[in-house]
């Protein structure tokens, strides 16, 4: 931070406030504090006739891969209206939710991971300016060495382990993120 976003002051500074437990932006000036907190990604699982649906991503970070259609939660939306927003923004399809899926936390990246099991309500997907290619794919069919991220990988695995009827939520994490 360079400027407070409250009375304009250049003297911000990294420093713990009293009663928190870590360092924070702190306007010297004003006495504002401002926090940093992770950042929420949401997305779909899409189960179709026994098929899920992966798209290649078109965008950096690992461009070419397959992926999960997932994206930054926007403000003012619910984690299920971001999913099926991001669902149709990668992928072209329309999704009911039917439940969270897993949980994937990335600490070192300051990121968390919710992936929904949907469903798709039509037929109709597709590639958007967001994917270069959008496919079905049968658990034997899944290109694993080409996954973008742990999250899909790991999502992916607890659902083939477990099938769509598992009533639980997966937990899981992933402390270093060295891979891309």
């Amino acid at each position: 931070m360079n400027y407070c976003s409250h009375c304009g002051s250049p003297d911000i500074r990294k420093a713990t406030p009293t009663g928190d437990d870590r360092p924070r932006w702190v306007c010297s000036a004003c006495g504002s504090i401002f926090y940093d907190n992770p950042r929420i990604i949401v997305g779909c699982l899409v189960e179709h006739e026994g098929k899920v649906l992966l798209c290649r991503r078109a965008i950096a970070p690992q461009y070419g891969l397959w992926n999960l259609p997932a994206g930054f939660l926007e403000n003012g939306e619910s984690a299920e209206e971001g999913a099926r927003r991001e669902t149709m923004e990668e992928s072209k399809a329309e999704v009911e939710i039917l439940k969270l899926h897993a949980v994937y936390s990335l600490p070192k990246v300051n990121q968390v991971y919710l992936h929904f099991l949907a469903r798709m309500t039509g037929e109709t997907f597709g590639p958007t300016h967001e994917s270069l290619e959008v496919s079905l794919f049968a658990p034997n069919e899944v290109p694993w060495d080409q996954i973008a991220f742990d999250s899909t990988t790991f999502a992916l695995e607890r659902f083939f382990e477990c099938g769509a009827g598992y009533a639980g939520v997966h937990l899981g994490s992933h402390s270093d993120c060295g891979a891309w």
